[in-house]
């Protein structure tokens, strides 16, 4: 059996991150906790697992400490990926009827700030050879977003006098956050980029594979990053009770930017980045297999807390 942990769920060229050091303004300091439980009805073996919990530091980011803990006890493997991304892999061979999975971090994010030049990025910067190259995964289809034809006709659409890449998304950010309904029983850990856009609605995962099918369309390379949203006291933001997803885009003056279609804002530093792919099947917070039973029953718990300025 396969399952998912869906709480939501070359190298350098690949994850390049920005072609400038940002501003570093200090941010606030977050710990999260993360704890993924799988209880099945009769004991399982076999058990093989992929982890995407803990960050790497990123432009806008710093990890300050992080910690995951298996039950049943089990030696972790970390390696990184193709997109560069701190991976962990173990194995459950004996027979187990409960694995539990845990993770604790604690990061310091900067202040995002965009350089002016930033926000006036043309399309033709995407012509220089260095950039099209370190981008070129992230204008591809992957599993969950696929090319099609009305996607391209509404990407073409929105913000037709764009001048810029970021005004560009911006204009379908809001288009997404204004059309879409969130609606957590809509859909599911595998719903595709096609079914989501068709219906308007879904939860963060299906927001930001239609924004990176929308931007991927026009030439505005995309990608999926997924990890944790801070709330905060006023309450305002969607999907800061379990893992969060965004779409970034990339601009050429400063790098990779997130833009929350779900909240219809940019990632800033209330928003806490574990890892990066095509879509969500490269960053799934836990994907595995095992040899047994198909009757599981999982639990999710996520705790963002603000530990300083």
């Amino acid at each position: 059996m396969t399952r998912t942990d869906a709480a939501s769920t070359p190298a350098c060229q690949a994850s390049g991150e920005t072609l400038s050091s940002p501003p570093v303004t200090p941010g606030p300091k977050y710990q999260v906790l993360h704890r993924t439980t799988f209880e099945y009805a009769s004991p399982v073996t076999d058990s093989t697992n992929v982890l995407h919990l803990e960050p790497r530091t990123f432009p806008f980011q710093k990890t300050l400490q992080s910690f995951i803990e298996i039950k049943p006890a089990t030696r972790l493997r970390g390696f990184r990926d193709l997109f560069d991304n701190i991976t962990h892999h173990f194995e459950l061979p004996s027979p187990h009827d409960r694995l539990q999975i845990t993770s604790r971090l604690r990061v310091q994010n900067l202040k995002l700030e965009l350089p002016e030049a930033a926000r006036f990025d043309g399309f033709e910067a995407y012509e220089d050879p260095d950039t099209r190259e370190r981008v070129w995964p992230f204008l591809q289809e992957s599993r969950y977003v696929s090319s099609h034809p009305m996607i391209w006709k509404q990407a073409v659409d929105l913000g037709a006098d764009a001048t810029s890449i970021f005004e560009k998304g911006m204009a379908i950010m809001h288009w997404i956050h204004s059309e879409f309904r969130y609606d957590t029983g809509a859909t599911h850990v595998s719903t595709h980029l096609e079914e989501a856009f068709e219906h308007r609605h879904g939860v963060c995962q299906d927001f930001t594979h239609v924004m990176i099918g929308l931007c991927r369309s026009v030439g505005i390379p995309a990608r999926y990053a997924s990890g944790y949203l801070y709330n905060g006291p006023r309450d305002d933001l969607i999907g800061a009770q379990a893992s969060h997803a965004w779409p970034e885009i990339y601009l050429p003056t400063i790098g990779w930017v997130g833009f929350d279609a779900t909240n219809g804002n940019l990632a800033d530093e209330r928003y806490i980045k574990i890892a990066v792919g095509r879509d969500y099947d490269d960053v799934a917070p836990v994907k595995g297999s095992y040899h047994g039973t198909g009757h599981c029953r999982l639990s999710v718990t996520v705790e963002v807390e603000k530990v300083g300025d």
